[in-house]
C-alpha cells in the first residue's frame, strides 16, 4: 500500500478541512492551535518528516526560513489569497512550490468591505458602544449624525475580483464606482466604472477610498499625508486588504483633524498589535482581521488548499501555484 505524503498543518483548521487533511494525507494537525516561531517551525517540519506544509498568514516564510526548510519540504500551500508573508522568489530559487487560495473568499471579504463602510459611515461602534454603556439618551434631530452612502462616489484601488465584487455591492447603494488599476477593464467587467490611469487620480472623486491591492513596495504606506490631503473633505478610506497599505500616522492624524469623516479598518500594520491612536479615536470601525470569517469560507480555502497539495503529490502543476 503507497504511504500517503506527510502533510504538516501550522494552525488548527476548520474540522471539515481537518478531517479531510487526515483523510487524504499523513496529517500533522496542530490541535491546540500553538502559534509556532519560524524555529518551531522548521523543528516541526524536520521531526515528522514533512514533505508539505500547510500554513498560514501568521507564518513568515522569509529567505532564512526557507533556506534552513529540510530538503525533504518541497510545497507549501498558504490558506490565504495573499502571498505577501512569503519570500517568492527565495522559494523558486530554492525550488519550493507555493500555493494560494484565491477566488473562494471573495464574497465574504467584499461583505465585510461593505460592512466596513456602512459602518464607519453610520458610526455604527460609537452607537453600539453607547448602547452597552447604557449611556443613550433621548433621540435627538442632530444627534448621531453620519454620512450618507447612497448616491456617494466609491474609489476603488485594486479593481480585482474583490474590488469588482464590492462594486457591485455598493451599485445596490447607488454609488458612482471610479477605480484604479494597472489597466482598464473590460466593459463586461467594469459595468460601468469610470476608469483613472493615474491613482492619485482616483483620490480626488473619492468619497470613500476602499483598498484592494496587494502589499508591494510599491503599495506599502500609499495612503499617506500627502495623498489623504487630495481628498475630498469628510472623505472615509476602508481597509480590507493589508494593513501596511496605509500610513498609521497620516491616517490617524487625518481623522484627528476631521479632514476623514472616518475609518473602516479590518487589517492593520503589525497585527494582532495595532496603533493604539485608532483605538482611542470615536470614528474608526475596527474589525479584527475577519474578511474572510464566515464558515463557510474557511472551509472553501482549506478544501482549495488541500486540493494544491493534492494535485502537486500526483506529479501535476496546481492551478494556484505562485512559483
Amino acid at each position: 500500500m503507497t504511504s500517503k505524503p506527510v502533510i504538516l498543518v501550522s494552525r488548527k483548521l476548520p474540522p471539515a478541512v481537518e478531517a479531510r487533511a487526515a483523510r487524504d494525507f499523513d496529517a500533522r494537525l496542530n490541535t491546540e492551535d500553538t502559534l509556532y516561531a519560524q524555529a518551531e517551525l522548521l523543528s516541526a517540519a524536520a521531526e515528522s518528516g514533512a514533505e508539505g506544509l500547510l500554513i498560514c498568514p501568521t507564518d513568515k516564510l522569509d529567505a532564512r526560513f526557507i533556506a534552513n526548510l529540510p530538503d525533504a519540504v518541497i510545497i507549501a500551500a498558504s490558506f490565504s489569497v495573499g502571498f505577501d508573508h512569503i519570500d517568492l522568489a527565495a522559494a523558486q530559487a530554492r525550488g519550493l512550490m507555493v500555493t494560494n487560495t484565491p477566488d473562494v473568499l471573495t464574497d465574504a471579504t467584499a461583505d465585510c468591505a461593505m460592512l466596513l463602510l456602512l459602518g464607519a459611515a453610520r458610526r455604527a461602534s460609537e452607537g453600539e458602544r453607547m448602547m452597552r454603556a447604557g449611556s443613550w439618551g433621548i433621540w435627538g434631530p442632530t444627534a448621531m449624525l453620519g454620512t450618507q452612502v447612497t448616491g456617494k462616489r466609491l474609489g476603488i484601488f485594486g479593481m480585482g475580483r474583490i474590488g469588482r465584487a464590492l462594486a457591485q455591492r455598493a451599485r445596490g447603494f447607488e454609488m458612482e464606482i471610479h477605480y484604479h488599476d494597472i489597466a482598464p477593464l473590460a466593459d463586461d467587467l467594469a459595468q460601468g466604472a469610470t476608469y483613472h490611469a493615474e491613482a492619485d487620480g482616483l483620490l480626488a472623486v473619492s468619497d470613500f477610498l476602499s483598498l484592494h491591492c496587494p502589499s508591494t513596495p510599491e503599495t506599502r504606506s500609499w495612503v499617506n499625508a500627502e495623498r489623504i490631503a487630495r481628498m475630498p473633505d469628510g472623505a472615509i478610506v476602508v481597509n480590507s486588504a493589508r494593513g501596511d497599505i496605509v500610513d498609521d500616522g497620516a491616517l490617524i492624524a487625518a481623522l484627528k483633524s476631521g479632514k476623514l469623516a472616518a475609518a473602516g479598518l479590518d487589517v492593520y500594520h503589525g497585527e494582532p498589535d495595532v496603533h493604539p491612536g485608532y483605538r482611542e479615536l470615536e470614528n474608526t470601525f475596527l474589525l479584527p482581521h475577519m474578511g474572510s470569517g464566515t464558515r463557510e469560507t474557511r472551509d472553501a480555502m482549506g478544501f482549495r488548499a488541500l486540493d494544491n497539495l493534492g494535485t502537486f503529490f500526483a506529479g501535476q502543476t496546481p492551478g494556484d501555484a505562485l512559483t
